[in-house]
């Protein structure tokens, strides 16, 4: 039980420090933080399909977990860099500017 309250610390305390950290960001800095974001979620598909292949005691449990995590970061990936995208697309110059 006790491994549980200090999990749950952790994640409350790790989504208390990044609320603030991302809140003092400022708004230029925005797309590089994205796409860094991106590299990051990439790492975690690579550990999701580790995760997902795994066959061990409780490998059903483990695939649909590693399953599930490939689906999110693969949104979050995907999703990332189409705002990034998105964004990069307003500072290009347009055709009838030149």
């Amino acid at each position: 039980m006790s491994a549980l309250i200090f999990s749950l610390f952790i994640f409350v305390l790790a989504c208390f420090i990044g609320f603030e950290l991302i809140s003092k960001v400022p708004p230029t800095l925005h797309t590089p933080l994205m796409s860094g974001a991106n590299a990051i979620s990439g790492i975690t598909i690579v550990g999701a399909l580790i995760v997902a292949g795994h066959s061990g005691v409780d490998s059903q449990t483990s695939q649909i977990i590693g399953f599930v995590a490939i689906v999110f970061a693969t949104i979050n990936v995907v999703g990332g860099f189409m705002v990034t995208d998105r964004m990069l697309e307003m500072f290009k110059k347009k055709e009838d500017d030149q």
